[in-house]
């Protein structure tokens, strides 16, 4: 929602008594305009009304537009799944972290968020709902979840620390990447990374559900085939960010040389 609609903008100019046409176009004073009516206040002063006045009143249907975009349903989902990590911790560590009943409660919070995560991007871009709040909520809301599940099965015992520091690195080290080269381009989202995303949500479902027998020896394979995509695309992402910094400093320097030709 990068601009205002006709209806709001015609609505805006109407309140003046200005016509769109006339705020549009910049015609002149006497090309219907309400505000004149019998008395012609001379070209200066009515052209400054119907110049200024619509440019006011757009930039506050501007402002309206804007402030109601951040509660659309993309950012309701996420702020969703920030709400849900305190909740999701308290669950996990309910009856001393080991009762099967309260590790369900916490797989169904981490499910849920999981779930929206894979739901607020594509409705972010498919209906036009991207907002500088979704563009830094949503990265911090995927990580915080994931860092929270990982961190309780650490300190309850149920995951090795390595496995926690590993992934944890990974994601936040890819993120500063990202920062990092934003000014040469941006880094796409590779299909591994969407497949280690994806493995990373079910192998710590796995673990945070009281599973035993062969669904305990299943979800260990999961998750080791988890720890393996999160460094095989980490390093994947940082060949990426090295090609495009060259690109981008090759690219600079070109321009400069033809500039100064």
């Amino acid at each position: 929602m990068t601009g205002v609609p006709a209806s709001a903008a015609g609505g805006s100019s109407g309140a003046h008594g200005a016509p769109v046409s006339a705020a549009t176009s910049g015609a002149a004073p006497d090309s219907g305009s309400r505000d004149s009516g019998s008395l012609d206040p001379g070209p200066r002063d009515s052209g400054h009304r119907e110049g200024e006045r619509p440019a006011r009143g757009g930039k506050i249907a501007a402002a309206a537009v804007n402030q109601a975009s951040l509660w659309n349903v993309a950012n309701l989902l996420t702020m969703l799944r920030l709400v849900l990590v305190p909740g999701f911790v308290a669950l996990m560590l309910a009856g001393g972290g080991y009762d099967p009943a309260w590790r369900s409660l916490a797989w169904a919070a981490f499910a849920i968020a999981m779930i929206t995560d894979l739901f607020d991007g594509h409705l972010a871009r498919t209906y036009n709902l991207v907002t500088d709040f979704g563009k830094i909520a949503d990265p911090i809301a995927d990580k915080a979840i994931m860092g929270a599940a990982l961190i309780c099965l650490s300190g309850l015992g149920d995951l090795p620390w390595w496995v926690t520091i590993v992934i944890l690195a990974r994601e936040l080290g890819v993120t500063l990447l990202r920062f990092v080269v934003i000014r040469y381009g941006v880094i796409p989202a590779s299909r591994g990374g969407k497949l280690k995303t994806l493995t990373q949500g079910v192998a710590v479902g796995m673990y945070v559900l009281a599973l035993t027998g062969w669904l305990a020896t299943l979800r260990f394979w999961v998750m080791a085939a988890a720890v393996v995509l999160t460094v095989v695309t980490g390093l994947d992402y940082v060949r990426q960010a090295i090609v495009l910094r060259r690109q981008g400093i090759a690219e600079r320097a070109a321009a400069l040389e033809e500039k100064e030709a």
